[in-house]
């Protein structure tokens, strides 16, 4: 996040506007070569060729050596050494006195450095003049540039007294910072002071070629890299003036970056009128800065912001932000009269790779009230409304290499449900590993056999988790039903090879599960007539075990067609596998209750509700089955120049996979799962579908029985589920040829607050904040026009989701949504864009964005438009892109009708 770094105080009348700049002096040199010749010879007589200026008698004094002279020794006409130079002549006139230096002068004296067509030197008076030359096309060429003291300044002339350095600049043109200042007359009085006439500020990239707006300054006095305090200031569009006149104006031109005020924005809503996003920020330092900001609305309502970005380099960075909002519907005394407070939190923060080789702390935090995005009134998070979930992730790892190396992480998480506002978190989550230890292997060389490539690794996974909801958030009651658990895993492995062409594996592992709460079920109780369970607490533990093998090989099928065809080949790649798993059932964890009047005996274990799960008493002895396929081609690529032919993915995978349970005396046939994905359009489009296929039927009340379904009149497995995702996006430049800058840009804006990086959601609307102001605003860069030559540029973005449900031959689409989103250009600065979507099951638009945005190159102007909905509203901004005067606008908003 960036702020303005200083801030600007502009007076109209009883209008008061804060601007903030930033300040830097920059000067190139005009300079045009002509080639030196004879003709340039003056024919005076009284003009002579010179050496250089300390070289000409009369520029320096020559003192009496005699020690006995006791007269005060006169002072140098010139105090430092003069370095002068120039390509087409140096002339001395004797009788004029004056020194002249043409084509390429160059003059240095002290800190002062003087480049210019041609320079003029008064010894009489001590002055310098500098002014261009005219070249032989008629073109006034070689202007000078005036550089002392880090400041630089391009005049069309100016003469300076060599001796004070005091004097005039004609036509003065500077760059501070962003801000071009052009200036007609200057009049340096010192290093530091400056009297300055007819100036024009303006931001245009094209400041002397009609430039789109400018502030004009009668008079005022600049203090280089400082400040500019000016009298009469008047804007202009395109020379014409406005009545944006102020009676005198205050310009900090400081190249650090200074706290000061970010002006806020008015408006009118259903919460009466407001002030939004006015606050203070401070420039803490190099590395770290604070902006606080307020909003207050005429019914009471009000909200505050925190937001802060810091970084050190080759270390870290990141951002942090805090809202918060008070809001108040309705009139106090009535019935509609509410009051809601919302809060949101949100950190970022990135270790570089280079600050640590063995450890590393990241975070990622978005977690508030669950309301947030819905209520708030903040406008930079409209497009985030749709987001359901909140998530967060702080974690902190550290790797030990010493040999058997460890791993060790803390990762704190949070995820929320918006909808239901039921909150998960792990303060902490512990986990801790060793690397594999081959006990049996060589010390030199490969390991082979079943032997040599037994290993087993330890790992402890230890968690405190807490639910909680949105109420009890941060209070103490949030963690009264906290659980602590810890899980230690002992995997053993082996691998080998069968008939040198199928891959073996042996496995077993054991967990053992630490528990510091479990619960006692109490047999029926006919006074409160139900079974009652307690909490015990205490540590508690239980072991299981399991062991398991697998067999697989890799199958390779090819298919040539010819070199001379377009598709030369096709591969197929088949991997088939059969594994075996038996868990034997743990009846020792278990025990009885009574568990109604009738005397029914039920039974339970002591580790139910375990956030690892509790033993299983059921025996497991199934075998699965799994086939997984990938499809490839080789096509003639369409490059003549290319050598190979292109390789393309027809499917990235394709597998099928199911059990049977030995041990189970019904079902024991799993059902056929079938999952899959493929690429179109180079790539840039992902099909994900999938598809649950049953073997066994169903009764008239929709429940499995032990009969296959072919055996009862149907097919051989029966649908039960399918889903089908897409997403792709493209553009204009898809069907060109592709250059490295084609890449398509996201919006991370929405992602700072919390969003998408897309826009299928929308984008957000608030362009007068400082912060999206500067993320939004892209650095100017020259229209091709020949981009619209062949087709006006567009982009457009679209996710397709479909399920289909049939578990109980209900045949039934729970979901059918398409969601999009374009932008056209109209031209090369309009530009037009809608995000929207279609819910094909409920007959009905999702929520549409229609967006406007019109580039006036140092101006932006925008658009937003939600036509329907209970969230309808529009936005129109206008403003200066850069942060400089980005408080320079206007803007009307009608926000949606936060009652509705």
């Amino acid at each position: 996040m960036k702020y303005p770094e200083k801030s600007i105080y502009f007076i109209f009348l009883f209008l008061f506007l804060g601007f903030f700049a930033t300040a830097q002096e920059t000067g190139d040199k005009n300079n045009v070569n002509v080639a030196p010749s004879e003709k340039f010879k003056s024919p005076d007589p009284l003009v002579v060729e010179t050496q250089p200026l300390t070289e000409i008698e009369g520029i320096e004094v020559v003192v009496d050596s005699s020690e006995t002279d006791t007269l005060p020794k006169k002072k140098p006409l010139l105090t430092s050494k003069v370095i002068d130079n120039a390509k087409g002549y140096r002339k001395y006139n004797v009788k004029e006195n004056k020194i002249y230096l043409y084509d390429d002068a160059y003059l240095k004296y002290g800190d002062m450095e003087l480049n210019a067509g041609q320079i003029i030197v008064d010894l009489n008076k001590n002055e310098a003049y500098a002014k261009g030359i005219v070249d032989s096309t008629g073109t006034y060429t070689q202007l000078p540039v005036f550089n002392q003291g880090g400041q630089s300044v391009n005049p069309d002339s100016l003469l300076v007294n060599i001796d004070t350095q005091k004097g005039l600049v004609y036509g003065s043109r500077t760059v501070q910072g962003e801000m071009n200042v052009r200036t007609e007359i200057v009049k340096k009085e010192n290093d530091t002071l400056y009297y300055i006439y007819n100036t024009k500020l303006t931001t245009s990239s094209h400041p002397d070629d009609d430039p789109e707006y400018y502030i004009k300054i009668d008079k005022g006095v600049l203090v280089p890299g400082v400040k500019v305090i000016a009298g009469v200031s008047q804007m202009f569009f395109y020379d014409v003036p406005t009545p944006i006149v102020a009676p005198f104006a205050f310009f900090p031109m400081t190249s650090e970056r200074k706290s000061g005020l970010i002006f806020p924005t008015f408006g009118e809503g259903s919460r009466g009128y407001f002030i939004q996003n006015g606050g203070y920020y401070f420039a803490i330092s190099d590395y770290v800065d604070l902006a606080l900001q307020g909003d207050y609305y005429t019914n009471g309502s009000y909200g505050f912001s925190a937001q802060s970005a810091y970084s050190l380099r080759y270390k870290f960075s990141g951002n942090f932000n805090i809202n918060y909002e008070n809001l108040i519907s309705g009139q106090k005394g009535f019935s509609n009269y509410g009051r809601t407070s919302i809060y949101n939190i949100r950190w970022s923060h990135s270790q570089d790779a280079k600050a640590s080789a063995n450890s590393r702390f990241s975070a990622s935090v978005n977690l508030g009230s669950s309301r947030y995005y819905q209520q708030s009134l903040d406008q930079s998070t409209t497009s985030n409304f749709l987001n359901n979930t909140m998530s967060s992730s702080i974690s902190y790892s550290k790797t030990f290499p010493e040999y058997p190396s460890v791993n060790l992480s803390l990762t704190a998480t949070h995820s929320q449900n918006t909808n239901t506002e039921v909150i998960n978190m792990t303060l902490p989550t512990l986990q801790a590993s060793v690397e594999r230890i081959y006990p049996f292997a060589p010390a030199n060389g490969a390991k082979k056999g079943i032997f040599q490539n037994i290993n087993f690794q330890y790992s402890v996974n230890a968690k405190n988790e807490i639910q909680t909801v949105d109420s009890l958030f941060f209070k103490k009651e949030m963690f009264e039903d906290a659980e602590l658990g810890f899980r230690h895993s002992i995997p053993v492995t082996t691998n080998f090879k069968l008939f040198k062409y199928l891959s073996a594996s042996l496995n077993f592992n054991y967990t053992d599960v630490w528990q510091f709460q479990t619960v006692r079920y109490n047999d029926y109780d006919n006074a409160l007539n139900e079974a009652t369970i307690d909490t015990v607490s205490g540590f508690d533990r239980f072991g299981t075990y399991n062991f398991g093998a697998s067999l697989g090989t890799t199958l390779y099928g090819t298919f040539n067609f010819g070199e001379d065809k377009k598709i030369q080949a096709i591969r197929h790649v088949v991997r088939p596998s059969v594994s075996y798993a038996y868990t034997p059932s743990f009846d020792n964890y278990y025990d009885y209750y009574i568990a109604d009047a009738e005397g029914t005996v039920a039974d339970y274990t002591r580790f139910n509700g375990g956030m690892y799960g509790s033993p299983g008493r059921n025996l497991s002895n199934t075998v699965s089955f799994s086939l997984n396929n990938t499809l490839e081609a080789k096509v003639r690529d369409k490059d003549s120049t290319a050598t190979e032919p292109k390789k393309i993915k027809l499917l990235n995978n394709l597998n099928f996979s199911t059990g049977y349970n030995i041990a189970a005396d019904s079902l024991a046939w799993s059902p056929l799962t079938m999952t899959g994905s493929t690429n179109f359009f180079d790539n840039k489009m992902t099909v994900n579908f999938g598809a649950t296929f049953d073997p066994y039927a169903i009764d008239a009340s929709g429940t499995r029985i032990e009969q296959f379904n072919i055996d009862n009149g149907g097919s051989l497995f029966r649908l039960t589920k399918a889903n089908l995702t897409t997403n792709y996006s493209f553009s204009s430049k898809s069907f060109k040829k592709k250059n490295k800058d084609d890449d398509e840009e996201e919006n991370p804006e929405n992602q700072v607050t919390g969003g998408r990086t897309d826009d299928l959601f929308g984008q957000n609307q608030d362009f007068s904040n400082a912060d999206a102001m500067g993320r939004n605003k892209k650095e100017t860069k020259e229209i091709e026009n020949e981009n619209y030559s062949n087709g006006v540029p567009w982009d457009l973005k679209f996710a397709y989701s479909l399920t289909y449900s049939n578990p109980a031959r209900q045949q039934e689409l729970t979901t059918n949504s398409l969601m999009f989103s374009g932008n056209i250009e109209l031209s090369p600065r309009w530009k037009v864009g809608v995000s929207s979507g279609y819910d094909f099951k409920e007959h009905g638009f999702t929520y549409t964005q229609f967006r406007f945005q019109r580039d006036l190159e140092s101006w932006q102007l925008n658009f937003n438009w939600v036509p329907f909905s209970a969230r309808s509203s529009w936005y129109f901004f206008i403003g200066i892109n850069s942060s400089v005067l980005s408080d320079l606008k206007w803007e009307k908003r009608r926000p949606y009708d936060q009652n509705l």
